[in-house]
C-alpha cells in the first residue's frame, strides 16, 4: 500500500517568525528534528511557543498517537512517536506529521515500519540534491507492506513492549544518576555531613591531583580500509552524548593502533568532548570498557572515577565558557583540564564516597546492557515480523 493511502495527513509545520529569539521558556512544545531519535522522543533543546505562535502553526499541530520523522538535513529519516505529555505540540519545517487512519492502519505499526525503510529512506533523500531530504510526495508514494489490522495491532503492541521497557529503564537511569547527583551536591557542595563547613583536611586543588592522567588521542587514517571494521573499540567524541558509554560505535585494527596517535582509555575513565562548536564540546562521560579514543576527546584517569565524573557532569557550562575565552577559541585542551579549579577532599572521604556512590552506577549499567540486549532483540524480529516471515503467535508459543 502507499502510505498516502493509509494516512489522514503528511506534512511539516514552520519556524515561527523571529527564530529562535521568539521561543519562551515554557508553553507549547515546537518539535524539531534535534527532538526526534529513532525509535525516540528526547526533550534534550526542546523550544516552547505561546499561543498566539501556536495558533499560526494549527495545521502543524500534533496530536497523539502522531508519527514524526525528520525530512530534512543530517537527521533525516529518524522517527519517533512522542509520548502524550507533549500533546498538543507544534513541529517546524524539519519534521512530519505521519497521522494513521485509524480504520487502515495502527500508527505503531507504521512507526515500524518506517524504521525498517530507513535504508530505502535514506537513499530516497539524498537523491536530486545537495542536502538530504524527503518530500511530502517521496513519503506519500511510499509503499509499505500492510497485513490485516488486527496483524498490525499485534505486531506493533508486540514491538512497543521492548521499546517501552527500554523507555522505563531510561526513566530508571534518569531518577539513579539524578540521585547521585544529589548526594554529591549533599558532601561537596552544602557539606550538610560536615555541619555545612568545609573540613579542614579538604583543600581547593586543580583536577590533575584527582586525575594524574590527562591526555588525548588519535584517528587511524580514514583512507586505509585496513585500519578499520577490526575488533578494537575506538572512541569520538560524538559518543560522549551519553553519560554513560556502555558499547563503541567504531572498531579498528590492531595496524590502525599501531600506525596511529591514538590512545587507550580504561574502563571508569573519564572522558570529554575537547573540540567543536555544537553542543559535543564539554560533553562528559564514564567509560564502561576499555577503547582506543580519537584526538576530540580527552581521557582522565585517576582513582576516585566517580567523583570526578559527578563534579564536571555539572561544570559543563563553565567548561564552555572556559574553552571560549582561551586562546585556543573553542577547544578544551588537556592542560587547560589538568589546571581545572576543582574540590580536593581527603582520600578517606572520597572512598566512602565511591562505595556510596557505586551501587547506583552499578544499577545504572545493568540498566544499560539490559537496553542494549532489547534494541538487538528488536531489531532481530522487527524485519521478520514485518515480512510475515515470523508471527506474533509464534512469539507467544
Amino acid at each position: 500500500m502507499r502510505l498516502g493511502d493509509v494516512c489522514t495527513k503528511i506534512g511539516s509545520g514552520a519556524t515561527p517568525r523571529g527564530g529562535k529569539d521568539t521561543y519562551k521558556s515554557a508553553g507549547i512544545p515546537l518539535i524539531r528534528s534535534q527532538n526526534v531519535l529513532d525509535y525516540s522522543f528526547t526533550t534534550d533543546g526542546l523550544a516552547f511557543i505561546d499561543d498566539k505562535q501556536a495558533r499560526l502553526l494549527d495545521n502543524a499541530r500534533v496530536q497523539e498517537n502522531d508519527v514524526l520523522i525528520n525530512i530534512t538535513g543530517d537527521s533525516v529519516a529518524r522517527v519517533c512517536m512522542v509520548p502524550a505529555d507533549y500533546v498538543p505540540a507544534r513541529v517546524n519545517q524539519h519534521v512530519s506529521i505521519i497521522r494513521a487512519n485509524a480504520q487502515k492502519a495502527d500508527p505503531y505499526y507504521l512507526l515500524y515500519s518506517l524504521q525498517l525503510l530507513k535504508p530505502h529512506l535514506l537513499s530516497i533523500g539524498s537523491s536530486g540534491g545537495t542536502r538530504n531530504a524527503l518530500t511530502r510526495q517521496m513519503l506519500e508514494n511510499l509503499e509499505i507492506y500492510l497485513p490485516p489490522l488486527s496483524e498490525q495491532i499485534k505486531i506493533g503492541h508486540t514491538l512497543r513492549t521492548l521499546d517501552d521497557k527500554i523507555a522505563n529503564n531510561t526513566t530508571i537511569n534518569h531518577n539513579l544518576e539524578q540521585m547521585a547527583q544529589a548526594i554529591f551536591k549533599n558532601w561537596f557542595v552544602d557539606f550538610e555531613p560536615w555541619s555545612g563547613e568545609q573540613p579542614a583536611d579538604w583543600h581547593n586543588g586543580v583536577l590533575s591531583e584527582i586525575a594524574p592522567l590527562v591526555y588525548s588521542g588519535g584517528t587511524p587514517n580514514t583512507g586505509i580500509t585496513a585500519y578499520w571494521d577490526g575488533n578494537i573499540p575506538w572512541l569520538s567524541s560524538g559518543e560522549t552524548r551519553n553519560h554513560f558509554i556502555i558499547s563503541p560505535e567504531n572498531f579498528i585494527t590492531q595496524e590502525g593502533v599501531d600506525n596511529s596517535s591514538t590512545r587507550l582509555a580504561h574502563r571508569f575513565d573519564i572522558v570529554m568532548a575537547s573540540a567543536g562548536q555544537g553542543s559535543t564540546r564539554g560533553q562528559t562521560s564514564l567509560l564502561m570498557f576499555d577503547s582506543y579514543v580519537n584526538q576530540s576527546v580527552i581521557v582522565m584517569s585517576g582513582p576516585y572515577p566517580l567523583y570526578l565524573f559527578l563534579n564536571l557532569s555539572g561544570r559543563y557550562t563553565e567548561l564552555r565558557a572556559i574553552s571560549d575565552s582561551s586562546s585556543i577559541r573553542g577547544s578544551i585542551t588537556t592542560k587547560m583540564l589538568a589546571q581545572l579549579p576543582i574540590l580536593v577532599p581527603s582520600k578517606n572521604v572520597l572512598e566512602k564516597f565511591a562505595l556510596t556512590i557505586s551501587p547506583l552506577i552499578g544499577q545504572i549499567e545493568n540498566n544499560l546492557n539490559e537496553s542494549m540486549y532489547l534494541a538487538t532483540l528488536r531489531d532481530t524480529l522487527l524485519p521478520r515480523l514485518m515480512s510475515g516471515e515470523l508471527s506474533v503467535a509464534n512469539l507467544q508459543r
